[in-house]
């Protein structure tokens, strides 16, 4: 049995959310795959009700979970409202870091039939199938020390440190390598090493792994602003991407484009296994909480879904499940289902239930 807590969040975060708890749904009823359910309320609207964004109940089913499934978390104009004692409590940051989480999976890959989507021209990104691997649980959003700061002037100067240990860069280094082995067998690691002494290290690990532990996979480094480039360029020509936890961000984000919405990219956080084999997981597409579209029924939920995906093959270990889910979105856009995100001028939109609709269409037929 997988047990699952679902976090909906913020925003759209409740709206997609339910489109990918409705996929999962099926495949429990249709498929036999043994998943669980708890649902909790998490961010603003427990804020709301409860007076706290996290309460102490469900901090403990999240860390007892096999899986976590979340929406979205809150936008930065909230952050004028929740002492920063709840911030931090409630924050997704705490949880990626208690979950230990450290290797984020970001997959990217061209659907055919979004082609005119994307803002590229389709010989550039047709065939793009990348992952990046993440680095999760340490680097700039971690290291100490952090902070708004007020100087003897009088002005305030704002800090934060981007460490890693040879222990925090081997292990994801490790991941991706691994990872790569079930792909294509190329790993990109990419640093800004010829300016930060964290970067450099990143680089000299990255490279005597590939030299001593993985010499048949292919293996090369780049610089992250080179890499953003060549995104754009050629991401045909990317399999692995191995990535801090800040570049992992941005450039995973950017990334995006090729598609065109980030409201069709999946995200997988995982942990090493434990003492007992199990791995713990938090499972979330990409985007934010797109409040200025909440509550409209218009949000892409693919993201959402494609994480469920995910969460068939990382967690139930039903791969062929996961495959399964994975075609029935390429079906449901191969026939013309598109949100209001991924939609050409003149076609017409359809709503997050919708295409929730077209996902579980495909999967029955």
């Amino acid at each position: 049995m997988t047990e699952i807590v679902v976090l909906p969040g913020d925003g759209v975060g409740p709206e997609v959310t339910a489109e990918a708890v409705r996929v999962l749904e099926w495949f429990r009823d249709r498929r036999g795959v043994t998943l669980s359910f708890t649902h909790r309320q998490f961010g603003m609207s427990n804020w709301v009700e409860h007076g706290t964004l996290m309460p102490e109940e469900t901090w403990e089913r999240i860390m007892a979970a096999d899986a976590i499934l979340f929406g979205a978390t809150g936008s930065l104009d909230q952050q004028g409202v929740i002492p920063p004692e709840e911030r931090r409590k409630g924050s997704l940051l705490r949880m990626r870091k208690s979950l230990d989480t450290f290797a984020n999976l970001r997959p990217v890959k061209m659907p055919a039939a979004l082609l005119e989507a994307s803002p590229y021209k389709p010989r550039t990104v047709q065939g793009t199938d990348l992952v990046f691997v993440r680095e999760l649980t340490a680097g700039m959003y971690f290291g100490t020390p952090r902070g708004v700061e007020t100087q003897a002037d009088g002005t305030r100067r704002g800090v934060n440190t981007h460490s890693y240990t040879e222990a925090e860069i081997e292990r994801v280094i490790r991941f991706a390598f691994r990872l790569a082995q079930t792909r294509r067998n190329h790993v990109t690691s990419v640093d800004k090493a010829n300016v930060m002494e964290a970067g450099a290290l990143w680089r000299e690990i990255a490279t005597r792994i590939a030299r001593d532990e993985f010499p048949a996979v292919g293996f090369e480094t780049m610089l992250a602003d080179n890499c953003a480039m060549q995104l754009s360029r050629r991401p045909t020509s990317f399999d692995v991407i191995v990535t801090d936890n800040l570049f992992g961000d941005l450039l995973s984000d950017a990334a995006g484009a090729i598609i065109g919405s980030l409201g069709m990219l999946p995200s997988a956080s995982l942990s090493a296994p434990d003492a007992s084999g199990k791995v713990r997981a938090l499972y979330e597409p990409i985007h934010g909480s797109a409040p200025d579209i909440a509550g409209k029924g218009i949000a892409n939920p693919l993201g959402a879904i494609l994480s469920a995906a995910m969460l068939l093959r990382h967690s139930a270990r039903r791969p062929e499940e996961a495959e399964r889910l994975e075609a029935a979105v390429e079906a449901a856009l191969a026939a013309g289902a598109r949100t209001a995100d991924i939609a050409a001028p003149g076609e017409r939109p359809i709503s997050t239930r919708e295409m929730g609709d077209a996902v579980l269409a495909r999967l029955a037929g």
